[in-house]
């Protein structure tokens, strides 16, 4: 069990290692940060069962399920129910009392494997939320919600708050107005969303 300090250092050592002997090397971690800066390829095991094989990058940008999908990156990508309606060629995302626009590729996907009518698990990383004025105005995705917690990390701030009962966090600039307390407009990048069935658990756009 070493400090934080130690831990980034011994990173630092495995990786200038790895670099030297040019040889390959097992490194078995339950840390995900571990696993995504020392790894040139990835194994995410769950229950002793491999999830996925990838790089940490392909991982990250699209993960195989929702294990994967909360594992890797933090905080964890968020998850919030969403109902699939077919609206003319396209596809609204029924979230509570909002309408969201669903990208063209992946609503494509949704309607070919017959998500119509149904509900998805949508999944969007903190970084793809934010409450910066000028994008939420012109945003098409924009929802407004209660800041609960704010967390000061010095290069950016985390936004936790609930979006029709399930819990996000936001992760966006430090010099933000936005104070635990304050009620907030944000702009969810539905470009950069992800989509889960609810019952296996498994991509829908992977």
């Amino acid at each position: 069990n070493l400090d934080a300090k130690l831990r980034v250092q011994m990173r630092t050592e495995i990786s200038k290692l790895h670099e030297r002997l040019g040889a390959t090397i097992i490194y078995v971690t339950h840390d995900q940060t571990e696993a995504m800066t020392l790894g040139t390829r990835i194994v995410v095991m769950k229950d002793g069962v491999v999830q996925q094989v990838d790089t940490p990058q392909h991982l990250y940008d699209n993960p195989i399920n929702l294990f994967v999908a909360g594992f890797i990156g933090s905080p964890q990508m968020n998850f919030i129910d969403a109902t699939v309606k077919k609206n003319g060629s396209g596809v609204d995302l029924i979230v509570g009392n909002y309408v969201l626009k669903a990208p063209a590729d992946k609503a494509k996907v949704l309607l070919e494997k017959g998500y119509d009518g149904k509900t998805v698990i949508m999944g969007i990383r903190p970084e793809n939320i934010t409450d910066d004025p000028e994008v939420v105005a012109e945003s098409k995705a924009a929802v407004e919600a209660k800041v609960n917690v704010y967390e000061l990390l010095g290069a950016e701030v985390f936004l936790y708050f609930d979006l029709e009962g399930f819990p996000c966090t936001a992760r966006v600039d430090p010099h933000t107005a936005s104070k635990m307390g304050d009620t907030v407009k944000f702009a969810l990048n539905m470009e950069m969303t992800h989509f889960f069935d609810k019952e296996t658990e498994l991509s829908i756009t992977y």
